[in-house]
């Protein structure tokens, strides 16, 4: 696939949202390490079986979805229904019929295999209620667990590259610099350094040619903040190198 112009993404971003649009429900497995280590892969399996089975693969009304880290790695694997925004945990592949007969079929909702159901902590059956996603206000990574990682029209379809495309089209590299120094974006590694900084320095100095490096290594050993972003979410951080080359002057970058 190859977009020519700016109109181009926009209509893009149109036919996916209405694809999106016509579906009732939206079936989430996590493929996060941890997840896939706890056996998602079968599930997902299974579930593209039952639903082959069902004859309910292909009718525009369900979709199953295979995404990235949603951080409960506790509770591995997870299993997503959207739009009710409930949350299965240690899902099996034998769940998989019940969850589709039960929740997605009728709308039910299966405790056993909520959140908090087995320690007496819930159950609690949407995610939006389990505490340690109620604290969370994601920037970075909003779309993980929400969109298939290497799916670029998925991308596209929640906004991706629109600002890419707006500072191509529509700002200059110092203003771009400019509104990242405003933002306050930082670093997430721990030393929370200015990016609008690390930018700038590079901007100013009369050197060429110029590289945008994304090291994906934070400095908290063994924290994993990076690999969670560029499995869940790599568009992102494709964009936001666009961005950075179009700010400080440079024509290739390293991953």
């Amino acid at each position: 696939m190859r977009l020519k112009s700016v109109s181009q993404l926009e209509k893009l971003r149109e036919q996916v949202q209405a694809r999106e649009a016509k579906l009732k429900h939206r079936i989430i497995v996590c493929h996060g390490p941890g997840c896939l280590a706890n056996g998602a892969e079968k599930v997902g399996q299974a579930f593209e079986k039952e639903l082959k089975k069902r004859k309910m693969r292909g009718v525009p009304v369900t979709a199953l979805k295979r995404t990235g880290c949603h951080g409960l790695c506790e509770k591995s694997p997870l299993v997503a229904i959207e739009p009710e925004g409930i949350l299965y945990t240690r899902v099996k592949p034998k769940d998989v019929p019940r969850i589709l007969d039960e929740t997605v079929g009728k709308g039910r909702v299966i405790e056993g295999l909520l959140y908090g159901s087995d320690n007496g902590s819930g159950p609690i059956a949407h995610y939006r209620d389990i505490p340690f996603y109620a604290k969370q206000k994601r920037i970075a990574l909003r779309h993980l667990g929400k969109i298939e990682a290497a799916n670029i029209e998925e991308y596209i379809g929640v906004g991706g590259y629109a600002a890419a495309a707006k500072a191509l089209t529509k700002m200059t590299p110092d203003k771009v610099i400019d509104e990242i120094t405003t933002s306050g974006l930082r670093g997430r590694g721990g030393g929370g350094f200015p990016t609008g900084r690390k930018w700038r320095t590079c901007a100013d100095v009369p050197v060429t040619p110029r590289y945008v490096i994304c090291n994906g290594d934070e400095g908290d050993p063994g924290a994993f903040m990076d690999r969670a972003i560029m499995e869940g979410d790599p568009h992102v951080v494709l964009e936001g190198m666009i961005i950075c080359a179009f700010a400080i002057g440079a024509e290739q970058g390293y991953i």
